[in-house]
């Protein structure tokens, strides 16, 4: 839990630095390509080819392309149609993508893991429910689209990991993960991207070094390693919990509005969701022993 606690304070930052200083400057699948090039270098250093077979190798890459690559396309998409608390407010159905499609992976259903993601989302939509009418539908969608790539690569990497060795450093074999990534990225700048849009500050570049170096490559690996020493359900709680750090970040940094109340209010309700899926969790253990 502690790799996806300091994750989360690490990525609240991303929202921000990504709506401010490159949504609709930077070239969003420039930026892209960016956060990922650095990312994968960052890590092939330590890559070890002969630790995985090649369809391991294989899987891991489509992970990484369907988490990172995929995702990154929708998610930069999205602040050029919201602005930064509305795509935080519709990332509030990613609990349920991860409960669900976990439970789909491993072949179970647990109800409770369910009812906790719901309230999650529940406690995420307290914060900034506002009317949303027609022409935010768009967004709503890219979003989703962002939603749904970031929950299959999690509980997928969780469903991968179960076939590896606990001895096998992960360090040694996340290379892969960046490079399907890249393989998606590389080509949607090259098809897509708008080559007069690109960074024309040492301010920018900083951003994308920053969200690229940290945010992307020790910020995903540590969350995938994370995703696997916790329960779906606190898992998919977790995911929510970006919402409030991401607008506290939005507030104390930039000075947006928020309502405080709803702020503390729907934070509430996600600690609540995760205490009890903790006391759920130690009930079903000590039954079970």
């Amino acid at each position: 839990m502690g790799y996806l606690i300091g994750v989360t304070a690490l990525w609240a930052f991303s929202f921000s630095l990504i709506g401010v200083y490159l949504a609709g400057q930077v070239d969003s699948y420039f930026a892209v390509l960016t956060r990922i090039a650095l990312a994968a270098i960052v890590f092939l250093p330590f890559l070890r080819p002969a630790r995985l077979t090649l369809s391991q190798r294989l899987m891991l890459m489509g992970l990484g392309a369907v988490q990172l690559g995929m995702m990154y396309l929708f998610f930069y998409q999205s602040f050029l149609l919201l602005s930064v608390p509305e795509v935080l407010l519709f990332t509030v159905l990613t609990p349920l993508y991860v409960a669900l499609l976990d439970d789909a992976l491993f072949k179970r259903f647990s109800l409770f893991h369910l009812l906790t993601a719901m309230l999650a989302v529940l406690g995420a939509a307290v914060i900034r429910y506002q009317g949303i009418d027609s022409g935010y539908w768009m967004g709503f969608m890219v979003v989703q689209g962002a939603n749904l790539c970031f929950a299959l690569g999690q509980v997928g990497y969780r469903r991968f990991s179960v076939g590896l060795p606990e001895s096998l450093p992960r360090i040694s074999v996340f290379g892969w993960f960046y490079l399907g990534a890249l393989a998606v990225a590389a080509p949607a700048f090259l098809l897509l991207g708008d080559r007069t849009a690109l960074p024309v500050s040492g301010l920018q570049w900083g951003v994308l070094a920053w969200l690229g170096i940290v945010a992307s490559g020790l910020g995903y690996y540590l969350w995938n390693l994370g995703a696997t020493r916790v329960d779906a359900g606190s898992l998919a709680i977790m995911n929510n919990a970006l919402v409030p750090a991401g607008l506290l970040v939005n507030l104390w940094l930039w000075n947006r509005d928020a309502d405080l109340p709803r702020l503390a209010l729907g934070g509430g309700i996600i600690v609540v969701s995760l205490l009890l899926n903790s006391w759920w969790q130690s009930r079903r253990s000590a039954q079970i022993a």
